[in-house]
Formats: structure tokens, C-alpha cells, sequence
């Protein structure tokens, strides 16, 4: 404890509790059919590079905040802003960003839990895949189920604090998570006719960048840059907030995109030699992991064993980041609001349960409502306003905050980010950070809706 403030117990407890936040399907359901989409290992270079110089200083940024005002968004804000100021506010949205995030990734999750079962007993491998999630999707009983024993669960884990509670549970299931994932690209990369697959992947072709246009490479590469890390709504500032002066925060960061970029870039390896071995489309689109992936685990020696273990390393996924944001919801009541960490969760529990409903029932009783266009659910709705709004404005307040004089001010957040050892981010990036980087983000703001209402 620091005063009143929760602490994790080490420095790899809030390693791998931070980068299983940022590790979520964003890196093994999305990454992986949008590098197949844009021409694999030419894709992944240019994801690389805006990573480091996009990813990397919001997430410092995020961290830093935290830990200079021990709070979570829900008053970190208030804590260092100058007087007179409106940064505060972004508390509102940030939590309105969790919660909303929550709304629909619950779903996806218990999606992820529910192939668990599905494959171990052979279901998946009996009959076509994709009627098998057409049939899921529209039963909103079994959805239901299982997005509430993924909420729950998430839940009566946050009960038990940040040592006892997220801590005890995501360092194991992170050390498994890196694991599965090693053995799984591994047995990948020895099927027979799988070095097409790893050539795609890791050599890059800039040919095939030219034909996709290389200005859309470049952006969906920004963008996956941006997303991947969930910057922007204060799930990683509230980490910050738990943590020692021991290490640099730019070098901390530096830390968890290694390992959130190492769960990506090994996806990749087990879906693209599986993939070219078989003979499927590795840019098959979102259904690649419900659709596409089991069909190659129906061909598959030892399908039922494998495609467990991938569908385990899914779910861990997945469920890492849950309870990385349950904890920043109950941690920004908990400051904002003065409640009991139990009163927190029970209250956000009920709240998340409830909300939750609606994403179910878009693909099935109200699949009528197709609020983006035709095809379109209530998930994509509630996606929307996360990823295309509340995710970028979120992140371009934050570098504002740490840039500007009106705000908490370059100098600050620059002796917060560089105190303690390890890596430091150099002065002379103020000028990037300051003016470059802001650009970069309104861009991708202005592309996701050009993406989604002027296609």
C-alpha cells in the first residue's frame, strides 16, 4: 500500500497485468486477418514502425499520469490539471469508454469460452463451421450463459483487490498464455506446406503494398498501431497509478509493447503456415477465427487437441483484458465516487450485466436494427463509438494534456516518465510529441469515419 493506494506486489506483476490489458483479440482475432488482408509481412513493418512512434509515447503518457497522481481517470485528471481548467471531464468518457468496451468485448469473450467446449468435444469438428457460428450467434439463450460466466467470473476476481484479486490470477494465466502460444506456432511452422505461409508473413513483399494502395496500408497500419494498445480511456493510466518510481515509464512501456507485439507476431505464425498448409484464405476477414481456423483444425492430425489449446490461448486473451478493465471501472469509482471496493463491484457488475444484453440480441431478436448500414448489429454500434471516437479524442487529450501549457505540461510529464532506471525518452521528441503526433491522431479519427459512412 501507498497510503491509501492499492499496489501490485512486483514490477512483473504490473508487466504482465499491463500487457495483458493491451494483449486482447485486438492481436490474435484482428491483427492476423488484417495483415492477411494487406499483403502479410510488407503490413506488418509498416505496423512496426507507427507502434513505436505512435503507441509508445500515448502509452507513457497514460502510465505516466497515473502514477504522478495515484489515481485512476476518474480523478487523475482533477489531480493535475491547472486550476480553472476542463481536462477533468474526460473522466466522464473514459469510464463511459470502459463501460461501453465491456458492452460488447464480454460478448466476444464468451464467444471464445464457448469454442473451448465446442472443439474439446469435437462439435466444431463435426459439421461446417460456419453454420456452427451462424447458429451460435443467433441463439441469445447460450450467449447470454456464457457472457455472464465470463462477467462474473471477471468480476469476483476484481473483488479480491489488485494483489490478491488481478494480480494473483493474470500473472499465471499470462505465464500460460505465452506458453500456449510458443507450442501452438511452433506445431504450426513444421506442417507440411507451411513455409508458404511463414514466407507471406515474414517476407515482406512492398509489391503487394502497392496493389492494395499503399495510403490505405499505411493507415490500417496506424490504426491497428493506435487500437492495439487500448490507449485513450484510462484502462492503462489506472496501472500507472499502482506502481513505484523504481522504473522509467518509457522504458516500463517499452516493455509491454515488446510483449504485446510478441503474442501479435506469433499469432501470425500460427495462423498463416496452418492457413497456406491447408489451402484457406488468410484474409478471410473477422470470421477467420470462427469460421476459417476451425475448418483447418477439422483437417488437422490431432484437430481436436489443437484446436483446444488455441481456443484456451483465446480465451486467455481475451479474459486478460476483462479483468484489466473491470479493474479500471472499479478503481474510477472508487475515486471518483469515495466506494468500497466491493460496493464498486457489485454495482458495475449488475450495470455491465444489464448493458451487455443488447449485443446479444443485435444478431438475433433485433437483428432488425443495423444502426451503421446494412449488415450491421448493435456490436458494431457500440465498437463504433469506442474505436472510432472515444479511443482517438481520448488519446489526442491525453498527448494534449502532457504537451501543452495549459495543461499538465511537457516538462512534467517528461521528468515523471524518465524517473527511475531504465530508458528514457529523449527532450528533443517534444517537438514531435508536441504537434506530429496529434495530426497522426485526428487523421485516424477522420479516416474511421470516412471507413465507416463514405465507403
Amino acid at each position: 500500500m501507498q497510503g491509501n493506494r492499492e499496489q501490485f506486489g512486483s514490477r512483473l506483476g504490473f508487466l504482465l497485468v499491463s500487457a495483458g490489458c493491451a494483449i486482447g483479440i485486438g492481436n490474435v482475432w484482428r491483427f492476423p486477418f488484417i495483415t492477411g488482408k494487406y499483403g502479410g509481412a510488407a503490413f506488418v513493418l509498416v505496423y512496426l514502425v507507427f507502434l513505436i512512434i505512435m503507441g509508445l509515447p500515448i502509452l507513457t503518457m497514460e502510465l505516466a499520469i497515473g502514477r504522478a497522481a495515484k489515481k485512476s481517470i476518474g480523478r487523475a485528471l482533477h489531480v493535475l490539471e491547472p486550476s480553472g481548467t476542463f481536462w477533468h471531464l474526460h473522466s466522464y468518457t473514459g469510464y463511459a469508454g470502459n463501460l461501453l468496451l465491456m458492452m460488447f468485448y464480454t460478448n466476444v469473450s464468451g464467444w471464445m469460452l464457448s469454442y473451448i467446449f465446442k472443439m474439446a468435444n469435437g462439435d466444431l469438428l463435426s459439421s461446417p463451421a460456419g453454420a456452427q457460428f451462424t447458429g451460435m450467434l443467433a441463439d441469445p439463450t447460450g450467449q447470454i450463459f456464457w457472457m455472464y460466466l465470463t462477467i462474473i467470473v471477471g468480476f469476483a476476481i476484481v473483488w479480491f483487490g489488485v494483489q490478491s484479486g488481478v494480480e494473483k490470477i493474470t500473472k499465471p494465466m499470462m505465464v500460460c498464455l505465452f506458453v500456449l502460444i510458443t507450442i501452438l506456432a511452433i506445431h504450426s511452422v513444421t506442417l507440411e506446406g507451411a513455409q508458404k505461409g511463414i514466407e507471406f508473413y515474414l517476407l515482406p513483399d512492398f509489391g503487394k503494398m502497392v496493389e492494395n494502395g499503399i495510403g490505405t496500408v499505411v493507415y490500417a497500419a496506424m490504426g491497428q498501431a493506435f487500437f492495439t494498445l487500448s490507449v485513450g480511456i484510462g484502462s492503462m493510466l489506472v496501472f500507472g497509478s499502482y506502481i513505484s518510481k523504481g522504473h522509467s515509464l518509457f522504458g516500463e512501456s517499452c516493455t509491454i509493447i515488446a510483449m504485446d507485439t510478441f503474442i501479435a507476431i506469433m499469432a501470425g505464425l500460427i495462423i498463416f503456415p496452418a492457413c497456406f498448409a491447408y489451402n484457406v484464405n488468410p484474409g478471410a476477414g473477422p470470421g477467420l477465427i470462427f469460421v476459417t481456423l476451425p475448418e483447418v483444425f477439422r483437417q488437422m492430425s490431432g484437430g481436436i487437441i489443437w484446436g483446444t489449446l488455441f481456443f484456451i490461448f483465446m480465451c486467455f486473451a481475451s479474459f486478460s483484458t476483462v479483468i484489466a478493465v473491470f479493474e479500471n471501472m472499479v478503481s474510477i469509482c472508487m475515486d471518483f465516487k469515495e466506494w468500497s471496493r466491493k460496493k464498486a463491484v457489485l454495482i458495475n457488475c449488475v450495470l455491465v450485466l444489464i448493458l451487455s444484453v443488447p449485443c446479444v440480441l443485435g444478431f438475433n431478436e433485433w437483428s432488425s436494427f443495423q444502426p451503421l448500414g446494412a449488415g450491421t448489429a448493435v456490436l458494431d454500434l457500440e465498437d463504433f463509438l469506442v474505436s472510432n471516437n472515444i479511443l482517438p479524442l481520448g488519446g489526442l487529450l491525453f498527448v494534449l494534456f502532457c504537451t501543452c501549457k495549459k495543461g499538465w505540461g511537457f516538462d512534467k510529464f517528461l521528468e515523471e516518465a524518465n524517473t527511475g532506471t531504465g530508458l528514457k525518452l529523449p527532450a528533443w521528441t517534444r517537438g514531435y510529441l508536441t504537434y506530429v503526433l496529434p495530426i497522426m491522431i485526428v487523421i485516424i479519427f477522420i479516416m474511421g469515419y470516412k471507413d465507416i459512412f463514405f465507403k
